[in-house]
């Protein structure tokens, strides 16, 4: 692998910490070499219940997690996962190809995923870009403040709001929810929000653009005047609602 990027670390300053959760052990030791690369914590289990208990023990702040476990599945132990640390990124590893079953995975609490085979670097972008949307790394050039209309984000606090009522929104929710605001009454494609949210092309894929689009409705517009519109054919955009 090449030289690693600038060290990611948590908020105070210890090193992040990711759990690898594979029946694979060959597979778990290539994929722990690489995230310690990274300056990162690394512990790894092979089925579901090793990893609750590693969790609950070392508070993980990612978890790299096969879908397929001896014991389990990955959909199971994400449940579990949650249960112990809510906020917990997860990045699931998966054999099946369908569509169907990365929404799945999505739909279930993850925040991404990487069918096999994948390389290491993919692996590492990938939770790059989770850890740095859950707020382990900042980016100094934005602001700390954007408003639009009556939607007010302090990127500081990462807390948004909406006529002053208090927006709860997942890490990926809020970066998606940042660009558009960075962007007011732009259109943005598809393609060009999967590049700035998630990094990467996502195979083509546009489903999880869509899906984080209708998640974010339901939080800043529910029963408020629309903000996000869907331009047919051409994307998104973010504006004031009209009153």
């Amino acid at each position: 692998m090449n030289t690693p990027r600038p060290a990611l670390a948590r908020p105070d300053g210890t090193p992040v910490r990711v759990l690898v959760v594979d029946d694979d052990p060959d597979l778990a030791e290539v994929l722990s070499g690489a995230l310690r690369y990274q300056g990162w914590q690394v512990r790894t289990a092979g089925d579901g219940a090793t990893a609750v208990a590693e969790a609950r023990e070392l508070q993980p702040d990612a978890v790299v997690l096969d879908v397929m476990l001896p014991d389990t599945d990955g959909f199971a132990v994400l449940r579990e996962l949650h249960a112990v640390q809510p906020d917990v990124c997860v990045l699931f590893l998966t054999a099946r190809d369908a569509v169907e079953d990365r929404i799945a995975g999505i739909t279930a609490g993850g925040d991404d995923y990487v069918t096999k085979p994948f390389s290491l670097e993919e692996v590492v972008a990938r939770l790059r870009g989770l850890l740095r949307r859950a707020g382990m790394a900042r980016q100094p050039a934005d602001g700390p403040r954007v408003t639009v209309g009556d939607l007010v984000m302090d990127e500081d606090a990462r807390e948004v709001t909406r006529g002053g009522e208090l927006i709860e929104l997942s890490p990926t929710e809020f970066e998606l929810l940042r660009f558009l605001m960075h962007n007011p009454r732009r259109v943005l494609s598809k393609a060009r929000i999967l590049d700035r949210v998630w990094s990467y092309d996502f195979g083509g894929q546009a489903h999880v653009v869509e899906l984080y689009i209708s998640y974010l409705r339901k939080k800043v517009d529910a029963g408020r005047e629309p903000m996000i519109h869907t331009v047919r054919g051409a994307g998104y955009v973010l504006k004031p609602a009209v009153r």
